[in-house]
């Protein structure tokens, strides 16, 4: 897969061979192909010179949000402490696309971290040699490294680039079927910690116990052979022999004593390493299956909210159409998502006796028309997994100037739209200027 997971906006050859960058920059970052060849001559490219679709994966991927907290509030208006990362992410995004002071700074941090990267890329004398640097870095797990020199390599075309950023794209999807094994995995550390820990105790016990009978052992021999010394001092007639070997005898022993404690030592820090090291595996990975767990529970209510809207449509006789009846009379205003499941909202809305108007966010229909839908609707619903940022911001501003309700979906599937109805039905309170109920974003991390 080579491009998004969404229908893409087509820019024709007139709009590149006329120069419409400002049109090009206002388009979303992750979701607007370009075919403009950034790098024609043989030097390295920079951020702001690569095509908008692939500003986002560049940013999430290369750069950590511990270093865009320090870097991206220079440039905006963010709080470095009260903004969430996704807030955070789309703010670097924007820095790129714009250009200027901030997209030169992203792109100086960039080169400073992955120039042994760049360095060893920069080898690559055609696009061959550039996809074999970038396939061997996938081997090893060293991915942005090789995605930021590859995408600002000289060679690298918009094939090659399309290449990288497709196979970048499926290693997301194999993140979510690794949460199942690593709950798995938790779940027998957890157990493999407890028993560590019962082990280690254990040891810990035997060792005083040990020490104990070592510093007793010690006092007697010690006392002992002060008394032999003593003796033999007083009774030059013993045999010196016999004394001699009993000495090495008590040397040896206490030789022995001292053995067994380093060995009993050095096992109970191997151990306590060990319980450290499973500890800290088992916290990361409790924290993955918490945000599993969480994901799950939006995904069960969304199945009980179109479960309980089919009983009810079939209980009624088809009176009702798929619990839809709370937008009867209401103008519903849906900006984003997929042909498909749109069609199939607007011939449910319109059944429940509402009006339900599409409008795609900017990619085949005009932005100045979705202005112009908002302030007369009663709702406005936006699927996160299928609208740009640039599209999001300006319904966002909008809705909250005419004071209309927005709503953010976790998809773009008609089981999220029922479950929203259901639960805004449900709750009669105003939830104007309301924010995600995730900083978690389902495409961009």
């Amino acid at each position: 897969m080579h491009t998004p997971p969404f229908r893409l906006a087509q820019t024709t050859d007139a709009a590149v061979r006329t120069g419409d960058d400002a049109r090009l920059r206002a388009a979303d970052a992750c979701c607007v192909p370009s075919s403009v060849q950034l790098t024609r001559g043989r030097r390295r490219g920079k951020l702001s010179e690569l095509d908008p679709h692939l500003h986002c994966s560049v940013i999430g991927t290369c750069l950590t949000t511990h270093e865009l907290r320090k870097l991206v509030p220079k440039f905006t208006e963010l709080d470095r402490q009260q903004a969430s990362d996704l807030q955070i992410h789309h703010a670097a995004v924007e820095l790129a696309i714009a250009g200027g002071t901030g997209s030169k700074a992203l792109n100086k941090a960039l080169d400073e971290r992955y120039a042994g990267a760049i360095r060893r890329f920069d080898q690559a004398t055609d696009e061959e040699a550039v996809l074999a640097l970038w396939n061997e870095a996938l081997k090893i797990g060293d991915i942005p490294p090789a995605y930021w020199a590859l995408m600002t390599h000289p060679y690298a075309t918009m094939p090659v680039r399309q290449s990288a950023f497709g196979e970048l794209h499926m290693l997301s999807h194999l993140v979510g079927a690794a949460n199942r094994a690593d709950i798995r995995r938790l779940v027998a550390l957890e157990e493999e910690n407890a028993a560590l820990r019962d082990k280690v105790e254990r040891q810990q016990s035997r060792l005083r116990e040990v020490s104990a009978e070592r510093d007793t052992m010690v006092e007697q021999l010690t006392e002992r052979i002060v008394k032999l010394t003593a003796q033999a001092t007083l009774q030059p007639s013993i045999d010196s022999a016999e004394l001699a070997a009993e000495m090495q005898t008590l040397q040896q022993k206490l030789a022995e004593s001292e053995q067994r404690l380093a060995l009993h030592t050095n096992r109970r820090e191997a151990a306590e390493l060990r319980a450290q090291e499973e500890q800290g595996i088992a916290e990361a990975l409790r924290q993955s299956r918490d945000q599993a767990l969480a994901l799950l529970k939006v995904v069960q209510a969304e199945c009980h909210a179109l479960e309980s809207a089919t009983l009810n449509a079939l209980d009624q006789g088809g009176a009702r159409r798929a619990g839809l009846e709370n937008v009867r009379g209401m103008r519903v205003v849906y900006v984003g998502g997929r042909p498909g499941s749109n069609t199939a909202l607007k011939a449910l809305v319109s059944s429940a006796g509402g009006e339900f108007v599409v409008h795609d966010g900017g990619v085949e229909d005009r932005k100045g028309l979705l202005a112009a839908a908002l302030p007369g609707a009663d709702i406005v619903v936006f699927p996160v997994d299928c609208i740009d940022h640039d599209s999001m911001n300006m319904l966002k501003r909008v809705c909250e100037r005419h004071q209309v309700d927005y709503y953010p979906l976790r998809t773009a599937s008609v089981a999220s739209f029922i479950e929203l109805i259901a639960r805004v039905h449900a709750d009669r309170t105003p939830v104007a200027n309301a924010r995600p109920p995730s900083a978690f974003c389902l495409r961009h991390g």
